[in-house]
């Protein structure tokens, strides 16, 4: 899945993401243009997760 791809999909899981991580806020959820990778960044630190871990879960849902 392309970044583009992910970006869109993240649109449609972000509400499943925070229900099952729920530290995590809407301000962790939320990018702007061109930040999406930041965002991803912030969700490692919260999750505890990798980055590639994110991404496949993204693209799972």
């Amino acid at each position: 899945m392309n970044r583009d791809q992910l970006e869109g999909k993240w649109k449609q899981v972000k509400g499943k993401f925070k229900q099952k991580y729920g530290n995590i806020t809407d301000n962790d959820l939320t990018y702007s243009e061109g930040k999406f990778d930041e965002m991803l960044g912030n969700l490692q630190e919260k999750t505890g997760k990798k980055r590639e871990e994110l991404e496949k879960e993204i693209a799972e849902w």
